[in-house]
């Protein structure tokens, strides 16, 4: 990322963001059952899907720690 003057001038201007918590999240889900926060204004990813439409970032991770319980990729939970 280049730096413009404002941000060169003010760093907390910058803003990850996939960590912003002022920003509106989907909850992701691939094939592996491997969950992620995407950020609403992005468009997915190929090889995602929607589980959890535009929320705060807080309930994402909230409906991540509640439905992803097992880390593992499916293919390897399904193979023990």
């Amino acid at each position: 990322m280049t730096d413009t003057p404002a941000t060169a001038a003010n760093p907390e201007l910058r803003t990850n963001p996939f960590e912003d918590d002022t920003a509106r999240y989907l909850v992701v889900v691939n094939d592996e059952d491997q969950h992620a926060l995407w950020p609403a204004e992005l468009a997915v990813p190929a090889g995602w899907r929607t589980v959890l439409d535009a929320a705060p970032r807080s309930r994402c991770l909230a409906y991540v720690e509640s439905h992803w319980t097992d880390m593992r990729p499916a293919s390897v939970r399904d193979s023990a």
